[in-house]
């Protein structure tokens, strides 16, 4: 199974959206910078926000536990990203993974040093794709990520994947 690199964006759409056990049944485990980490889990906490303490949860049950970056190379520091971006890409490169990724910024970056990156819209369809969501379940969680004020992904983006993947069945 190849190697996959988390960043925080898609970590909270996923624990948002009470589906983070997608992330285990497509990858089977995924790696995630201690920046990532304190921004979602530990700030999230210290806000109260419900998707870091359901995030914490799930990371303690399956035993995930941050990696620790040790350098990150000056083409990623001279980017405008931010540290758990910057510690995400770093992370995929030295794993040489993919890279789970939706801040378009990063994505341009990751895909500058030869990364394979995907979003959570593409892990959703993914998901489907294999199966472990039917087409009622893909339409309701791309609505759930247009609907949600907490989730910064284009309305566009969604309808525009949405009908690439069914085709003519988007629209049913």
């Amino acid at each position: 199974m190849t190697a996959v690199v988390i960043n925080a964006g898609p970590l909270m759409v996923f624990a948002k959206l009470n589906l983070l056990h997608l992330l285990k049944q497509l990858y089977g485990r995924v790696c995630f910078a201690r920046a990532v980490y304190h921004e979602v889990v530990v700030v999230g906490m210290r806000h109260g926000y419900v998707d870091a303490s359901t995030l914490h949860r799930f990371l303690q049950q399956e035993a995930w536990q941050p990696a620790t970056v040790a350098a990150i190379p000056p083409s990623i520091q001279a980017a405008s990203l931010d540290l758990g971006e910057q510690e995400s890409i770093a992370l995929a490169m030295m794993q040489q993974a993919l890279l789970l990724i939706d801040e378009e910024a990063g994505r341009r970056v990751a895909r500058n040093v030869g990364l394979s990156v995907r979003g959570s819209l593409g892990v959703l369809i993914d998901a489907y794709r294999r199966g472990l969501i039917d087409v009622d379940q893909l339409r309701f969680n791309f609505a759930e990520v247009e609907r949600r004020t907490d989730i910064w992904i284009s309305p566009s983006l969604c309808h525009r994947l949405l009908s690439e993947t069914l085709g003519n069945d988007a629209s049913r």
